[in-house]
């Protein structure tokens, strides 16, 4: 525990851009609600429900599963995903679509006609720019690509926030909550009841001990993980297969395709 501490950050340094302590602020009812507020102004969000940290979702033992850090519904029938991302990866639209797929496969049982499908907002706060347009804000829906003004209305809308921002129509309010995430100080009230309830969330022992839990089931899913890339490397060294030794290296969806290709699990 105490080698774990030394590589990730320790426990009272965390802030609101560590997703596991941004999920246990957003169990505060109040606090989520705002924030979504802020980021869907043109919503009327009167108040959220059972706000769960971390949400699993599974379909089957063969599905890849998914841990969502904040999931709400509204009482209306929007269920909102809310994902803190601290590193900003080229496959966050892919994951996006994968957790589209996997709430949709939660919100519709058995028989169920589709209509019963709620509306839904997967929502990523990243602490850099993931479509290096230098905006604030992209809010993804699906559209008619030969015709502009046609919609799909499928009720699924995705937002990309960007904390090191420097463009576009946002909000004073979302403005002041990004700069928090991005580390910068702020007098926004929402953003001081955040800090608070930051510091008061680091003062849980419970809390803190399922972190060091968490760093440590993460250590051996990377150990796993070197060790499913040494062998491949080697079989396709054996293969020679030199260019895709280093492309597995850099591209991890190929990677995983490899992994397929040579049955290793």
């Amino acid at each position: 525990m105490e080698n774990i501490e030394a590589k990730q950050p320790k426990w009272e340094e965390l802030g609101i851009s560590n997703d596991f302590l941004f999920g246990k602020v957003m169990q505060d009812a109040e606090l989520c609600k705002e924030l979504l507020q802020r980021i869907l102004p043109d919503l009327d969000i009167d108040h959220v429900e059972y706000p769960e940290l971390q949400k699993a979702i599974k379909e089957d033992y063969e599905a890849k599963g998914i841990r969502l850090d904040v999931y709400v519904n509204d009482g209306k029938g929007t269920v909102y995903d809310i994902e803190m991302q601290a590193v900003t990866s080229k496959y966050l639209p892919r994951r996006s679509r994968y957790y589209q797929s996997m709430i949709d496969l939660q919100l519709v049982d058995k028989g169920q006609d589709y209509d019963t499908l709620n509306n839904s907002y997967i929502i990523f706060i990243c602490l850099s720019d993931l479509f290096g347009k230098g905006r604030y804000l992209y809010t993804f829906e699906n559209i008619c690509k030969e015709d502009s003004e046609i919609m799909l209305n499928d009720g699924a809308k995705k937002v990309f926030l960007n904390a090191d921002g420097k463009n576009g129509a946002v909000s004073r309010e979302l403005k002041a909550f990004l700069d928090y995430v991005a580390g910068k100080p702020s007098e926004d009230m929402f953003v001081k009841e955040l800090e608070r309830a930051v510091e008061k969330a680091k003062q849980n022992r419970e809390w803190r001990r399922e972190y060091m839990t968490l760093l440590m089931r993460d250590k051996e899913n990377q150990k796993i993980g070197e060790k499913k890339l040494a062998k491949l490397i080697m079989l396709l060294n054996e293969d020679n297969r030199l260019t895709d030794i280093v492309k597995v290296s850099q591209d991890e969806e190929y990677r995983q395709k490899l992994y397929i290709e040579y049955h290793i699990i």
